[in-house]
């Protein structure tokens, strides 16, 4: 068996990368249990837990939680020989049951595709809100030192303008449309949070995440980022669905997760806080246009077919503001240009 925690090389760099830039020392001999430990951001964390327990013999009791047990022993075939790791088989949507002590949850459980918000909305409303209620009861049982809910940018809605969006601010979001289940959900979700760490003193905090780019994505992934990757590698054009007038803030993954884990330390019960990075404010366009230029070195062109059939959320502008995140001692390193060069050397 592997020493390494993953056979990629961008993913295994990040990993000790962000085991210095961060103090997690907080967590030795603690028991940390991720939900959706098989997505994007799950994976990494428990792999992140479990290169700590090797390289600083921190001790910590990772569990991986997912839907299915195939799914997480294949996920993590190359460490499932180490010490302190365990995969537990249990669904969110149905009370949790685990004997063991829990002393952290990173609670990450969540329908991400956004073609499945249009097809089963239902589906995506209750594993969000049913899936938290049933974390969040399971966190205030085990009496956990700490809880991270990992929501969205989404929650913003669609505001008018490019104005700065603090953790406070929200936009229109139109509830009686299927493709609202997902933000609207995540909003729900985040009330619940704040209700439970205000009724029961639970120390549940939430991470309002950006669009992730970095490792982790599967080649398959249909994701605009990973289409835009692929595009380079495959020497294709990149195909954009809509007219590309959306403009976020993107963020690497290992600067995402040092967020979840300075929330989690730092933050305070019952807060969100924004985890992206606001240098990297761009529209869909742009950072297309970046790759074709500046990575592709424009071999490949920008086509707009513009056939968005309801997927995708109105055109939307979040000029995400981290000062709240940053004060607590977080910072993003990692620029749009090297986000996207990091994926693709790691799809490759």
């Amino acid at each position: 068996m592997c020493n390494l925690e993953s056979s990629n090389k961008i993913v295994q760099e990040d990993l000790e990368k962000m085991s210095c830039k961060i103090d997690f020392s907080y967590l030795q001999n603690s028991t940390v249990l991720v939900t959706g430990a098989t997505g994007l951001i799950g994976s990494q964390i428990v792999l992140l837990l479990l290169y700590l327990n090797r390289v600083k013999n921190y001790s910590i009791k990772v569990i991986a939680m997912g839907r299915s047990l195939e799914r997480l022993q294949k996920k993590f075939s190359q460490v499932l020989d180490r010490n302190n790791f365990e995969l537990l088989e249990a669904d969110v949507q149905n009370t949790i049951n685990y004997d063991g002590k829990v002393d952290y949850i990173i609670h990450g459980a969540s329908v991400t595709a956004s073609k499945s918000f249009i097809e089963t909305p239902v589906d995506t409303i209750l594993t969000a809100i049913d899936g938290t209620k049933n974390m969040l009861n399971f966190a205030k049982d085990k009496q956990v030192k700490g809880f991270v809910y990992l929501s969205s940018m989404e929650v913003f809605g669609t505001v008018d303008g490019e104005p700065k969006l603090s953790e406070s601010d929200y936009g229109y979001i139109d509830i009686l449309s299927a493709r609202s289940s997902y933000p609207e959900s995540k909003r729900m979700c985040e009330c619940l949070c704040a209700s439970y760490a205000k009724q029961f003193d639970l120390p549940v905090k939430i991470a309002r995440l950006a669009q992730t780019v970095g490792p982790g994505f599967k080649y398959d992934d249909n994701r605009m980022v990973v289409q835009f990757a692929k595009s380079v590698i495959e020497n294709k054009d990149i195909v954009l669905l809509t007219e590309g007038k959306s403009k976020f803030c993107p963020i690497y993954t290992s600067d995402e997760i040092c967020g979840i884990f300075t929330i989690l330390s730092k933050g305070k019960a019952g807060e969100a806080y924004t985890v992206a990075n606001s240098s990297a404010f761009s529209s869909v366009r742009e950072i297309a246009e970046m790759v074709s230029s500046e990575i592709a070195q424009n071999k490949i062109k920008v086509v707009i077919q513009n056939n968005n059939s309801g997927q995708y959320p109105p055109s939307f502008a979040m000029n995400l503001d981290t000062t709240k995140l940053q004060t607590i001692g977080w910072s993003a390193d990692v620029s749009l240009k090297e986000m996207y060069e990091r994926l693709i050397e790691s799809l490759k």
